[in-house]
């Protein structure tokens, strides 16, 4: 579950004063300006220290202070070599990047981290559920949820027992729609995504709700 945290973390884990004045000062330094700790730490669930941690590897990844999808791409794909994990890492960049401007900035990047670490399930839901829902349009339509399954499956490889078939990932998508789609028109809604996730965990788990994302 940390793969992804990872490759924005540091070794380095003591904390010396004239670190953390060198942070404030580089925060203000880059191309991008994050917001200050202080209103990160109000607006997450992670401490001061644990963002000077996540920012100075994010720093090191995107010294720009920004990553852009290609980036993205490259970084998520160093581990899942075995399979094609780019289309899921758009689709992953897409539910990061709120404000759809074609870039994860290190706010967008801990704001998204804070909940899928250490969110409340409904939290985590609602982010998952933003994840799958492809266009934005407040639905997912069965499309959507096969194109996400797809993408996982095809992330994952050859290192799944026993090999998946082709025509696994939309078996499981007709059972999971018929399941969601409590009104069968044709659409989930959020409430419908949350009950019936929060009521059946096995489909929680087996679509890959979070242990891929991280």
């Amino acid at each position: 579950r940390t793969h992804f945290v990872r490759c924005f973390s540091v070794k380095q884990t003591s904390f010396r004063r004239p670190a953390l004045v060198e942070d404030e000062l580089e925060l203000s330094a880059v191309r991008h300006r994050p917001e200050g700790l202080e209103q990160l730490e109000a607006q997450t669930r992670f401490s001061r220290k644990e963002l000077q941690i996540l920012y100075r590897g994010f720093k090191n990844e995107c010294p720009s202070g920004v990553v852009n999808e290609e980036t993205f791409k490259d970084i998520y794909a160093q581990f899942f070599p075995q399979g094609d994990a780019s289309t899921y890492a758009h689709f992953l960049f897409n539910a990061f990047d709120t404000d759809h401007n074609g870039s994860v900035s290190f706010e967008d990047f801990v704001m998204g981290l804070s909940i899928l670490l250490r969110g409340t399930v409904q939290e985590k839901l609602i982010w998952a559920f933003n994840l799958y829902d492809i266009n934005k349009d407040g639905y997912i339509t069965k499309e959507e949820m096969l194109d996400i399954m797809k993408a996982i499956y095809d992330m994952m490889g050859k290192c799944t027992y026993p090999v998946l078939k082709e025509e696994t990932p939309r078996q499981h998508v007709e059972v999971f729609f018929q399941k969601m789609d409590k009104n069968k028109d044709g659409v989930v809604t959020i409430d419908e995504f949350i009950d019936c996730c929060q009521n059946d965990e096995n489909i929680m788990r087996s679509m890959h709700l979070f242990e891929n994302v991280l």
